[in-house]
């Protein structure tokens, strides 16, 4: 039985099958392993009458079609490195598919940018036996059968006969959905992003492009004049995928924010610019919205005479020129007591920074991680666990909710106490300097409401969960400033906010982008 089910396997292998066998293999495979959120999405966005079943019709043929289409030529062209590349492409299909069904997420291109700049630190969180099973069993097996297999590739007239029919069924297909044009253009941002392999390659391309005309030198902003001689300390603390629904400083019914509301911080109704790490934080320190980079906060007041410290465990910030700039593990040799295993470590020994200082003027800036999914549990020490049980689990549809919201709560608990931290510590070591604490998040997030986890969906279809975002701050009673009366604010308010109270001068000021008094 074994023997005889060998021999089958050995002569599938040796015997030579067609190009386009072959390919018309993989492109069926492609689209019926990956496509079910796809197909799932436009059955409930069309009508149901003869119009909508042709769309749904027309849509698969088409994807079939190119992919026969690109697979043919990769191929015929590529040989051993084609073959090589397709059976890469199964893999990368397995793990999108994988990260759609799971956490419902959309591969557009900010999500690429987000994975270009994840660090493995990020990246191994998401490890779990399910991603492991899809990618075995949708991916890395249909790949080894796609290396082993012999193709017999046929000759030119062959090759541009396949060509010539693919592009004319694309055509004649595309030809008779002309009325569905505007349907498509409108629904293109999510059904693009859930088409394999295309959502991540033409989403790659997109992402190195913006790169590539986004890390041109940034543009240098016009001097500032420093208008006030008091001594300043401004700290921004920088949160990660903090939800303002989930801080009781805006009303949720769990005292998650004790600490803070004892300090006596103001709580700005605030909104998120951008869903992903990357474009929310360069907002934050860029002074107006723009696709070209200015000149970002930290760099412009370290070049007009404030002496800038940044501390991050986090990443996606601008291209920083400043010298005290700190990562967990550069900390950690500068302080080899301190506990790294969490953001704490952000904020050790910071007043012995701040006291070396010889500027009247200090910024620090901070980037924490906190509140970054999917091991929210994994963010908190023991000690800040108020909400148990908390879940363990990665795969955070599988979760029970109560568990899941326990294991959130619990670092925006911890934000609370690393927040309320910076205050007492100013209060008690530096009482005669004028003082403010400002913490914003880059991102909301979403805990399975709609069906949607993490963040990173387009602004145009994102839910309030990720948009709705905290925005604190805290004064010294001798900063003589009190927070504006503000109905909402966002992360380009940052930028004058500090220019103003640090007492820069500047001919881009805005004060309807000012916060203080």
């Amino acid at each position: 039985m074994t023997n005889g089910v060998l021999n089958r396997f050995r002569e599938f292998f040796n015997r030579k099958s067609g190009l386009g066998y072959v390919c018309a293999l993989l492109s069926l495979y492609t689209l019926v392993a990956f496509h079910y959120p796809f197909f799932d999405y436009v059955a409930e966005n069309v009508s149901s009458d003869f119009s909508g079943v042709w769309l749904v019709g027309s849509l698969a043929i088409v994807m079939f079609a190119l992919n026969y289409l690109i697979y043919y030529l990769l191929l015929f062209c590529g040989r051993v490195v084609g073959k090589s590349i397709v059976a890469l492409s199964l893999v990368a299909d397995a793990f999108c598919f994988y990260f759609i069904t799971t956490y419902n997420v959309l591969i557009d291109r900010s999500m690429m940018a987000n994975f270009y700049n994840t660090q493995y630190s990020e990246a191994s969180s998401f490890l779990s036996w399910g991603m492991l099973l899809y990618a075995l069993l949708l991916g890395i097996l249909p790949a080894v059968l796609l290396l082993c297999k012999r193709i017999d590739y046929g000759s030119i007239k062959g090759f541009l006969c396949n060509l010539g029919i693919a592009l004319a069924v694309i055509l004649a297909v595309v030809g008779s959905n002309y009325k569905s044009t505007f349907w498509i253009d409108r629904h293109a941002p999510v059904i693009g992003s859930k088409l394999m392999p295309w959502s991540y390659t033409i989403n790659s391309f997109r992402h190195f492009n913006h790169q590539r005309k986004a890390n041109q030198k940034e543009i240098i902003l016009p001097d500032a004049e420093i208008a006030t001689d008091s001594k300043d300390i401004c700290v921004l603390i920088i949160g990660e995928s903090a939800r303002s629904q989930n801080f009781s400083l805006y009303g949720y019914e769990r005292n998650t924010n004790p600490l803070m509301k004892a300090a006596g911080v103001t709580a700005i109704k605030a909104r998120a610019s951008h869903t992903n790490t990357i474009g929310a934080v360069k907002a934050l320190l860029q002074h107006t919205p723009s696709r070209t980079l200015y000149e970002v906060l930290p760099n412009y007041l370290s070049r007009n005479g404030v002496d800038v410290i940044w501390r991050s465990s986090n990443w996606g910030t601008p291209p920083l020129h400043i010298e005290k700039r700190f990562s967990k593990s550069a900390l950690k040799k500068l302080y080899p007591e301190a506990d790294d295993s969490f953001d704490g470590i952000l904020f050790h020994a910071l007043e012995e920074q701040i006291a070396e200082s010889k500027s009247d003027k200090v910024f620090i800036g901070i980037h924490t991680y906190t509140s970054h999914g999917p091991e929210y549990y994994s963010n908190t020490p023991d000690s800040f666990k108020v909400f148990l049980p908390e879940c363990t689990t990665v795969e955070m549809a599988n979760a029970k909710y109560e568990e899941l919201i326990n294991a959130y709560d619990n670092t925006v608990v911890y934000t609370d106490y690393l927040v309320h931290s910076v205050i007492e510590m100013l209060k008690r070591e530096f009482p005669n300097r004028r003082s403010c604490v400002i913490f914003i998040s880059d991102h909301g997030e979403s805990l399975g409401e709609g069906g949607l986890y993490m963040h990173g969906v387009p602004m145009a279809t994102a839910p309030a969960e990720q948009l709705d975002i905290p925005f604190i701050v805290w004064t010294s009673e001798n900063a003589a400033t009190k927070v504006k009366d503000i109905e909402e604010a966002g992360h380009y308010h940052i930028y004058h906010s500090v220019l103003h109270f640090l007492g820069m001068q500047t001919p881009f000021y805005d004060e309807t982008k000012n916060i203080f008094e």
